[in-house]
C-alpha cells in the first residue's frame, strides 16, 4: 500500500495580508513557518516515511517542504521542484488585496473569479508588468505556455501530466510520496484522485500546513483519507 502526503504551504505573507497571490514568489509568515514545523512533527509522530518529494519552483511551498522534511528526519530523500505544481496564477488579480477587489468588482464577481472551476480571471499579457514571462524561473518554457491567468480547470490540465509521468509511477511501485504545493493545485489533484465533481469541488478547502495522508492499492483506488492536526 504507498501514501500520498498533500501538504498546502504554510501560511505566507500575502495570505497574511489577504492579496491574490498565484505565481508571485512570496515567503512564509511567522505563522506559516510554525505550521510547516508542525506538520513536519505530526508526520514523524504518525510514522510516515516517505521515499520521494515533490514541490513547486515557489519559495512558500519549497520552505514548507523542507521544514516538513527536517522535522520528521527525511530531509535527505530525493526532491523535485516543478512549475506545474504552482499555484493557480491570478493574472492580473495578483497583488491585489482581495476586500479590495470586492469593493472593486462586486462580492459575486470576485467570489466567481476565486471559487468557480471554469471562469478565468482578468489576464495579464505577457509584457504586462509582473507577468511569469520574464522570471528566469520559467526561462525554459514555450513563452506560449506560461499563462497570464487560470481558472481550476487549466490549473488540473497543467498539473496532470506531472501526475502521470511522475507521481503516479512511484506510487503505483509502492512508493510513499510527500507534495507541498499550494490550495489550488492541491485542490486540482484531489478532484483528480477523488473524483469530485465539478460542482462540489467548490466546496473542498485544504488548509495551511494540514498534512492529507491518502493510502492507496496496487491500482491507485484510494482506500482511506485521513487528515493530521
Amino acid at each position: 500500500m504507498a501514501k500520498l502526503v498533500l501538504i498546502r504551504h504554510g501560511q505566507s505573507e500575502w495570505n497574511l495580508s489577504n492579496q491574490f497571490t498565484g505565481w508571485v514568489d512570496v515567503d512564509l509568515s511567522d505563522e506559516g513557518v510554525k505550521q510547516a514545523i508542525n506538520a513536519g512533527k505530526l508526520i514523524k509522530k504518525e510514522g510516515i516515511e516517505f521515499d520521494y518529494a515533490f514541490t513547486s519552483v515557489l519559495t512558500r511551498a519549497i520552505k514548507t517542504l523542507h521544514y516538513v522534511l527536517e522535522y520528521s528526519d527525511q530531509l535527505w530523500i530525493p526532491e523535485t521542484k516543478t512549475w506545474r505544481l504552482n499555484e493557480r496564477h491570478y493574472g492580473a488579480l495578483q497583488g491585489q488585496n482581495k476586500a479590495e477587489a470586492a469593493k472593486k468588482f462586486g462580492d459575486d464577481q470576485v467570489h466567481i473569479w476565486r471559487r468557480s472551476y471554469d471562469v478565468l480571471p482578468p489576464l495579464l499579457k505577457p509584457d504586462d508588468e509582473g507577468s511569469a514571462v520574464k522570471d528566469r524561473r520559467y526561462a525554459n518554457l514555450d513563452p506560449n505556455i506560461v499563462p497570464g491567468g487560470e481558472n481550476l480547470k487549466v490549473t488540473l490540465e497543467r498539473v496532470m501530466p506531472f501526475w502521470e509521468d511522475e507521481i503516479a509511477p512511484k506510487l503505483l511501485d509502492g512508493k510513499n510520496v510527500v507534495i507541498a504545493a499550494h490550495g489550488n493545485s492541491l485542490r486540482a489533484l484531489s478532484k483528480y484522485i477523488e473524483g469530485i465533481s465539478d460542482e462540489d469541488i467548490i466546496n473542498l478547502e485544504m488548509a495551511t500546513g494540514q498534512p492529507v495522508v491518502y493510502d492507496f492499492d496496487e491500482k491507485l483506488k484510494v482506500l482511506n483519507k485521513t487528515k493530521l492536526g
